[in-house]
């Protein structure tokens, strides 16, 4: 069994007042059994004022995890909030792991600490906090990740931040900050988690499946057997067009084409070659469709998958839970409005905290003991455990 509990601190400035009020919720919350561990979120000025350092050095257990542009817990949605989700438990056991520079890539990186991690056993669930770089893919980290512990299901985030320049997207670790290192938590024991994922409403697709017939990791090139832009232009999306939406509102889904769910992906931009640069791998012989999202297909989304949710609630200790920050800017002004859904509807019923995320590391599946992981855009995601 795992005791969940969420602590906060919307102290900016004040390390001392920051340590207070969290130590002041961690008395409160009841004793620590054998083996606890701690996941955070929060604004990268925590880092830079030393609150979170502190904090950290206050708690008697790790904390791991990553930056965010927002945060929320029950009750509480901020841009500068500190949240962690704390995990305690007498027969569930907690390793963390965090990998040596990723300069050398994902796989050798992950090889070399997860692989030790799991020599004793598969664990039951990893939860994977991973800077934000654009010399990776967010796929390359779940392929590892997968590959190494045998397929164990993995849920995470890479790390964001609300920077002009993403300069400021870190991995957390025990009061320090990397933006070339990854950690991990190993969950061993008999632990049961359940996934969710939103991205777009099939109602919102514009565009019939293509088949991608020509890309090179996350540059997609053909569609069809024609150059991605003039597929473009077929659908009416001039260079104007998806300048203006590609980040936000504009995302794909992929069909694999193995029968699993499909799995949303966002153009980053067109290339001077009018290729397509994509948030993730875009695999030749998949089927690619265009959505256009807007605010009411966020809310009805998140709406929808908070409800299945609830529906498998029963013996949960609690939830973590991240939603891309492209879901946040077709928000705008409201950037806090689907958090607030999420409280409304499960925050009464279960601790958790939601942070925003640069790209979602989530399962579409679990089968047989081995999970289909996948590397998401624009989505959001939930595991309940």
């Amino acid at each position: 069994m795992i005791r969940t509990f969420t602590l906060w601190t919307d102290e900016v400035d004040d390390t001392g007042s920051a340590v207070d009020h969290v130590c002041s919720q961690l008395a409160g919350a009841g004793a620590l059994m054998k083996n606890t561990i701690g996941i955070v979120a929060c604004h990268y000025e925590h880092v830079y004022s030393g609150i979170f350092k502190a904090v950290c050095e206050a708690l008697p257990f790790d904390v791991v995890g990553t930056i965010s542009q927002m945060q929320a817990v029950p009750g509480k949605a901020d841009s500068f909030l500190l949240s962690i989700l704390v995990l305690t438990s007498d027969d569930a056991a907690f390793v963390k792991v965090v990998t040596p520079s990723l300069a050398g890539g994902p796989r050798r990186a992950t090889e070399e600490s997860l692989g030790a991690a799991c020599a004793d056993g598969k664990p039951a669930l990893i939860f994977a906090f991973v800077p934000f770089t654009l010399k990776n893919s967010g796929d390359e980290y779940v392929e590892a990740i997968t590959s190494v512990s045998g397929g164990a299901p993995c849920f995470g985030t890479l790390a964001v931040d609300d920077s002009p320049d993403f300069s400021n997207c870190f991995m957390l670790a025990d009061g320090e900050h990397y933006q070339d290192r990854m950690a991990m938590i190993l969950v061993f024991g008999d632990v049961r988690p359940r996934f969710f994922v939103a991205n777009i409403s099939g109602s919102k697709l514009i565009s019939k499946g293509a088949v991608v017939t020509r890309s090179k990791g996350n540059v997609l090139m053909e569609l069809n057997e024609r150059p991605v832009a003039e597929y473009f232009d077929d659908l009416g999306l001039t260079g104007s067009i998806i300048e203006q939406f590609s980040m936000s509102s504009l995302p794909f889904l992929l069909d694999y084409g193995d029968g699993t769910p499909m799995v949303s992906k966002l153009m980053i931009r067109l290339s001077p070659e009018k290729h397509a640069i994509c948030g993730g791998v875009i695999p030749e012989g998949s089927t690619l469709h265009i959505g256009m999202s807007d605010r009411d297909d966020v809310m009805s989304t998140t709406g929808e998958t908070m409800d299945r949710l609830l529906l498998d609630i029963e013996g949960a200790s609690g939830a973590l839970m991240y939603s891309c920050i492209t879901r946040g800017m077709i928000l705008g002004a409201e950037q806090f409005k689907e958090a607030g859904l999420v409280d409304q509807k499960v925050g009464g019923a279960i601790p958790f905290i939601m942070a925003g995320s640069g790209g979602e590391i989530c399962p579409t599946q679990v089968q047989d003991g081995k999970a289909i992981n996948r590397f998401h855009n624009n989505a959001f995601i939930s595991c309940l455990f």
